[in-house]
């Protein structure tokens, strides 16, 4: 137990201390509020994020302070909880949200960030003082302070030593639910690299490199070079050296978006799986928010074919036209119910694109909020769901079809679960092409790949991409 000095493991409630009144700092109070909006109405940080920027006017450095502090505090809510609960000797459950949120910024910027401690300290008081009662502004106060006594590693420790087993250990130190632990672990047991499981977490937490995708026949090889390095993998490409993305996506007129790079080979693997012959077909049958649509549309329009684009959700249809008014070719966008599809329109695509719903469990680095909304129960619902999608988009195939079944996923429930499932419904209907050849040809340099080529599971700690799943099926 902590004797008042910092010194020894902390514990116990500690005694109410002086705070200093000072107006809270703008790209605080914006990431304060994006924690709150989470919390409070299953606010997607991506999208609010850049909204509050804007608003509140910040500058280069403010908006960079704002994201950092939104993106790490949610990535690591789960460990700074536990440093709370060691530090305030009581459970989160019973201090008001709103004062939870604050003490979760604070943690961050005494933990992970080069913030003064007298700044993480009174601003993150300051933002309790304005939510909160006077005894919740100086137990804030104490609880920051005794955190601030302590390094990182050593909290660690205390948080390990505390936990009940190894993955309850590992899920709070790396700041990742249980399940999704165990889930993550499996997968990369099937590779035979279970071995990998805390360099994937420790992926998981870092923030990712703005990649950008120069969209084909759009822009020129010269001005594609000046947006940044190449990617690694994706031939179209690069990465963002410095700068607002907004910026260098309004200056090309929507030929440049911000896509990640495996995002982009999961489009890719579809439109050049084989040549594109004249009037071909294509669907994007789950479109939304409309990122990979655009990227699909600019490939059919060099190679002569045709997309339509589906998503049922309507305020999501809407993002996917916003996406394709950049592509100078008119995408058809239905709002029909996916599983439908197949029913409605047998045998009419070439190639279709299944972005299926699922957890997000491979773009946690991006949407962190994801890992605390999900549970194990929301897989088998998915899954089912993943079920109708592939059946639809099979019937929806013209005989000798191409299929790119596609998850921002790893957990092998989402992935091969659901193609194993569909191929043994569809007997000798359907096939497993050679995904990782067809990956494999399109990449700039070689791929780390195990298995028997029929899927591609990319992951963040070995790829630098989102952990982006790809499965090619040609109907016979």
């Amino acid at each position: 137990m902590s004797d008042g000095t910092g010194a020894g493991r902390p514990g116990g409630r500690r005694r109410r201390s002086g705070t200093v009144s000072s107006p809270v700092q703008p790209a605080r109070r914006v990431a304060y509020e994006v924690l709150s909006a989470v919390r409070d109405s299953d606010a997607y940080a991506n999208l609010l994020l850049p909204t509050r920027i804007r608003r509140a006017g910040l500058g280069t450095a403010d908006a960079a302070l704002a994201t950092e502090l939104s993106y790490g505090t949610l990535r690591m809510r789960g460990f700074y909880d536990r440093v709370i609960e060691l530090a305030a000797g009581r459970l989160c459950d019973e201090i008001d949200p709103p004062v939870l949120d604050a003490l979760r910024l604070g943690a961050h910027q005494l933990l992970a960030t080069r913030v003064a401690t007298h700044a993480a300290v009174n601003e993150s008081v300051e933002l309790v003082r304005g939510v909160a009662s006077r005894s919740a502004t100086g137990f804030a106060n104490g609880v920051l302070r005794t955190i601030s006594r302590s390094s990182l590693e050593e909290w660690r420790g205390w948080v390990g030593d505390e936990a009940a087993s190894d993955d309850d250990r590992i899920a709070a130190v790396y700041s990742h639910p249980e399940w999704v632990v165990r889930v993550l672990r499996q997968a990369l047991d099937a590779e035979g690299r279970a071995g990998e499981l805390e360099a994937l977490l420790d992926a998981d937490n870092a923030a990712p490199a703005v990649n950008l995708v120069a969209l084909p026949g759009l822009i020129d090889e010269v001005d594609a070079a000046r947006l940044g390095p190449a990617d690694h993998f994706s031939p179209i490409g690069h990465e963002l050296a410095s700068g607002d993305p907004l910026a260098v996506m309004r200056r090309h007129g929507g030929a440049v978006r911000v896509q990640d790079e495996g995002s982009q080979l999961a489009a890719l693997a579809l439109s050049r799986a084989a040549a594109v012959r004249e009037g071909e077909r294509w669907l994007d049958l789950c479109a939304g928010p409309g990122g990979k649509a655009a990227l699909l549309a600019a490939e059919a329009r060099l190679g002569g074919a045709e997309l339509v684009a589906n998503e049922p959700v309507p305020a999501r249809a809407q993002l996917v036209r916003k996406a394709l008014e950049g592509v100078p070719v008119e995408v058809p966008v239905w709002e029909l119910d996916g599983t439908t599809i197949g029913d409605e329109h047998p045998k009419t695509f070439d190639r279709i694109l299944l972005d299926a719903p699922c957890t997000g469990l491979g773009a946690l680095r991006r949407r962190p909020e994801a890992r605390w909304r999900k549970s194990p129960r929301d897989v088998a619902a998915l899954s089912a769901l993943q079920g109708e999608l592939f059946d639809s988009a099979v019937k929806a195939l013209k005989p000798g079809g191409i299929l790119a079944y596609v998850t921002c996923s790893p957990h092998m429930g989402e992935t091969v679960g659901v193609v194993r499932g569909g191929l043994a419904r569809w007997g000798d209907v359907i096939a497993h092409m050679p995904t990782r050849a067809v990956v494999e040809g399109i990449v700039r340099h070689p791929l780390d790949l195990p298995g028997d080529g029929s899927t591609v599971q990319l992951w963040p700690h070995r790829h630098g991409t989102d952990a982006m799943f790809i499965a090619l099926i040609r109907k016979s």
